[in-house]
């Protein structure tokens, strides 16, 4: 009797232990990636810091643009565009959003096109950026590059989509420590760009793994991570850490495409900085990160459909500057002060008004119920990213900023208050009429929880 039960024990303890390392059962997913280099072909305006006074000075790193399409069970398509520059050009989101539609049956929700942030990259942010105007440079290849980049994208949307292909997808994340708040409380009671080791940061990695149906053929990884790409301020044109991260991860894995996707990053450097070996270090840190998810025994089988939602939200800026002010601003030995006051007063000649709001881009995307990836424009700060996946009601939260329009800093109602230059001050860089309303976090938020709602 004693054998015989012991026996069962014996029979349940395999069964137990063979049902917890069984897999789930993967979903039927068709999976496609590309790759195009975006290196430019002549000097150009570097992009990120207004102490540069000259074009490019050749190539540290080449740069690329990246392109992963997913199609689920029931035929819906999401393209998810990545790409080792500044930021994106509301027109050029446009652009590509209406050729992806058209041509691949991608509709508008479910495309996602994220900047990396790399700080040496081209400088073509037409529309919002007053760096070209201070310098009184020749937007002539700004253009160029812009309508080239344009028909770029849409060309690896479509290969993407052609290669489209029966796939495993899985999710899994890892951490890595190089971030860090850079908001530095000063004794005068301001904000200084300093490492803060004590401020809010999200080291996490989150990892989006594809692979043959049998899991034996990696094919495509797709990471993120929320961190300013600033380790470099040269003029050679350079990926930056995310750039040196996607080519170890090649590198490591020939024919495999590496695809990095910033986070909420707007309050966050890489730590230290100021070196290529230290670029490439970060760069490491983070691949090694990666190659350490990819470990995990037992990743997160993405599930299906795809569920998309995106709006573009009426977000308000603070009171504007009167005339008066603004008139005694174009005086000012502050180049970037003058150029901002001379752009207001020529918009509030051609419209009678300063500009009230800006359309801003709010996308929620569900894999399933169990995956939620959220992109907003802009350089987020990491308040939101924190609040986000606390708030949303999903297992796995997938933040990134930087997407669709980068339009500049969209601080928390926190920093808004507390001042310094994303509170407002890099307002001054941009064509806007200064610093967002007090409603900025609360719009944005409720935006993200009306499509979530809408999506369940």
């Amino acid at each position: 009797m004693r054998f015989a039960a012991s026996l069962l024990l014996v029979v349940l303890g395999c069964w137990s232990a063979q049902a917890q390392t069984q897999e789930p059962a993967a979903y039927a997913w068709k999976a496609g990636a590309a790759s195009v280099k975006i290196t430019p072909d002549k000097p150009m305006w570097m992009a990120g810091y207004a102490s540069r006074t000259k074009p490019s000075e050749g190539v540290e790193l080449d740069i690329f643009a990246k392109a992963l399409a997913l199609e689920d069970t029931e035929g819906h398509r999401l393209v998810m565009l990545t790409m080792d520059l500044i930021g994106i050009p509301q027109k050029l989101r446009q652009v590509v959003e209406e050729a992806c539609a058209q041509k691949y049956h991608v509709p508008p929700e479910n495309l996602v096109l994220n900047a990396s942030h790399t700080h040496s990259g081209p400088e073509f942010r037409v529309e919002n950026s007053l760096y070209l105007e201070v310098m009184d440079h020749d937007d002539k290849a700004n253009e160029e590059y812009g309508r080239k980049l344009a028909q770029q994208l849409i060309a690896i949307a479509g290969e993407a989509v052609e290669k489209l292909a029966p796939a495993r997808v899985q999710y899994t994340h890892a951490r890595c420590g190089f971030a860090m708040n850079r908001r530095l409380p000063t004794r005068l009671g301001g904000y200084a760009n300093s490492p803060y080791p004590d401020g809010p940061v999200d080291q996490n990695v989150p990892v989006l793994e594809v692979s043959s149906p049998d899991g034996k053929e990696l094919r495509a990884v797709m990471f993120g991570y929320a961190c300013h790409n600033t380790t470099l301020a040269l003029q050679t044109i350079n990926g930056d850490y995310a750039g040196y991260a996607q080519r170890d991860l090649e590198q490591a894995h020939p024919g495999v495409i590496a695809l990095f996707m910033n986070g909420c990053s707007g309050d966050q450097n890489p730590y230290p900085r100021g070196t290529i070996e230290l670029a490439q270090l970060h760069g490491k840190t983070l691949a090694t990160a990666v190659e350490a998810a990819l470990t995990v025994v037992q990743k997160k089988p993405v599930p299906g459909p795809i569920k998309a939602a995106l709006e573009r939200v009426p977000l308000a800026f603070g009171t504007p500057p009167t005339k008066e002010a603004l008139e005694k601003d174009v005086a000012s030995t502050n180049k970037w002060a003058a150029a901002h006051a001379k752009r207001q007063l020529q918009i509030l000649a051609k419209e009678g008004h300063l500009e009230p709001s800006y359309p801003y881009p709010v996308q929620v995307i569900h894999f399933g119920n169990e995956i939620g990836m959220v992109t907003l424009g802009g350089e987020v700060v990491i308040d939101y990213d924190l609040r986000i996946k606390k708030e949303l009601g999903m297992p796995v939260v997938w933040m990134a900023g930087y997407s669709n329009d980068v339009m500049g800093y969209i601080p928390s109602l926190r920093i808004l208050k507390e001042g310094g230059y994303e509170g407002g001050g890099a307002m001054l860089f941009t064509a806007h009429p200064g610093p967002w309303s007090d409603q900025v976090e609360d719009t944005i938020m409720s935006t993200v929880m009306k499509l979530q709602a809408k999506l369940k």
